[in-house]
């Protein structure tokens, strides 16, 4: 007879450790042009409106108010992170409670372009708070793009950005120890093939082995909405509207990433202060730039200029590199998963394993011209992962996409991933979310294995304070 468990979490990731169980630079990012300019954010609000300052007096005064706006909302915004989201309903009603509240309704439908314009007076100041909402996969045009370039630029102002001493697997180590220390058990290694049980309850998982593990509560799923709802539960568990939305839900644009071992550190044609960021963004000082990107990469072409965003691993962790050594790596935001065309000129091939090495060497060629002059002379290894191979290599990366689903207006707070699923519950009971895929969406905040946890104690009867 196999153990029986209490809960069956699927999924390792941080969000599902962080519901199994219940670091900073100085400066957070910089911006590269290819003119050899630069914007630094430091964590001191005065020293980033000092740089803001040589492109414009207004823009740099603006800033100081967006950042100061975000310290004064923090609390707020922090608590909606971590908390279950309110009804479509409840939302609407404190909106519509007053002029600020509408005002903010507004403003997280705004596009990045249009809040921009209005706000801003310099391109690069733009371009700033316009490649933090790609980020999150919005282009100049896309509603809700607006806000999420504020969020994402005030938090790495305010709190900085954070790197993990050794790598993010440390991060994954640290919550596997603690949910051990508790009684949890852990398995790698091992795909679950089928959530066992009828559309009231679910009673085991099935692993691709064919072993069976009875489920004595609860199975909570950190795995893609999508894999969980057609794959794991099935119509015959869920039933054929909601297998029918989750084949309708939007992905987003795929990535293409780089890693590069380098015989010396490299030197950017901005300066020292690039190499001293956790990240820097390459990309030239317009919108248009990224609205050129994305329609390149949502009309299935290789982008000529894509947003790329090069990350100092080892000038920040010097224990990632041996000494004298240096590693980065080049994440590209805004590739097509499927290809149709190529705007580089140089790119024959039309599927992911032809093109992938051929892409890499233009954008290795591109950063050396524009951005690293030092970078192809010092490459000891490259390797390159089209979003082919991310998808094949985590299966929660589908279409090499790295959110779990597009950040939408409609794929956001409940509504995410779809409404039936937006409060981390799936149609049986005792199945639940707690990935990326629901509220607040991606990134390493473990929000969402957090307010999974919530709600399951909830639904138990448990208080969520008392337990933690």
């Amino acid at each position: 007879m196999p153990h029986s468990y209490d809960a069956i979490v699927i999924g390792a990731g941080h969000n599902g450790l962080t519901c199994a169980c219940y670091l900073a630079p100085e400066i957070p990012f910089s911006h590269a042009f290819p003119t050899g300019d630069i914007i630094s954010v430091h964590r001191d609000i005065e020293k980033t409106v000092a740089e803001l300052a040589r492109y414009s007096v207004k823009d740099a005064a603006t800033w100081r108010d967006l950042m100061n706006r975000f310290v004064v909302e923090k609390d707020a915004i922090t608590a909606a992170m971590f908390s279950p989201p309110p009804s479509f309903p409840a939302a609407a009603a404190d909106f519509a409670a007053s002029p600020a509240g509408m005002e903010a309704y507004r403003f997280s439908m705004q596009s990045i372009r249009s809040w921009a314009n209005q706000t801003l007076e310099a391109e690069a100041t733009k371009t700033l708070f316009g490649s933090f909402a790609t980020f999150l996969g919005a282009s100049p045009d896309d509603a809700g793009g607006a806000e999420l370039g504020w969020l994402f630029a005030s938090v790495l102002q305010n709190v900085g950005n954070n790197l993990v001493k050794g790598g993010m697997n440390r991060v994954t180590l640290a919550l596997a120890e603690d949910l051990q220390a508790h009684g949890g058990e852990i398995r790698t290694s091992v795909r679950v093939q089928k959530i066992l049980g009828d559309a009231k309850r679910a009673t085991a998982v099935r692993l691709a082995s064919g072993e069976e593990i009875p489920a004595g509560q609860l199975i909570v799923s950190n795995v893609d909405p999508g894999h969980l709802v057609i794959d794991l539960l099935g119509v015959g568990m869920v039933g054929q509207e909601i297998v029918d939305k989750m084949q309708r839900y939007e992905w987003g644009d795929s990535v293409f990433v780089m890693f590069v071992a380098l015989e010396s550190p490299i030197n950017y044609k901005a300066g020292p202060a690039a190499r001293q960021s956790a990240h820097v963004h390459l990309s030239e000082p317009s919108l248009e730039f990224f609205a050129r990107i994305y329609l390149q990469c949502r009309g299935g072409v290789l982008p000529a200029a894509p947003m790329i965003v090069s990350w100092n691993d080892s000038a920040i962790d010097p224990s990632r590199a041996p000494a004298g050594r240096a590693l980065m790596k080049f994440v590209v935001l805004s590739v097509p998963y499927a290809i149709t065309g190529d705007a580089t000129g140089r790119v024959p091939g039309r599927t992911w394993d032809e093109a992938r090495e051929l892409y890499a060497d233009y954008l290795i060629d591109l950063i050396t011209a524009n951005y690293i002059p030092d970078l192809k002379a010092k490459i000891l290894k490259r390797v390159a992962h089209s979003p082919v191979d991310i998808s094949r290599r985590i299966i929660s990366a589908v279409r090499g996409t790295l959110g779990q689903g597009a950040f939408l207006p409609y794929q956001n707070g409940a509504l995410r991933p779809i409404p039936e699923l937006g409060q981390y519950k799936t149609a049986v009971s005792n199945v639940y979310l707690c990935s990326s895929g629901s509220h607040p969406g991606p990134g390493v905040s473990m929000a969402p294995g957090r307010n999974a946890a919530q709600m399951i104690l909830r639904d138990l009867g448990l208080d969520f304070m008392t337990a933690v």
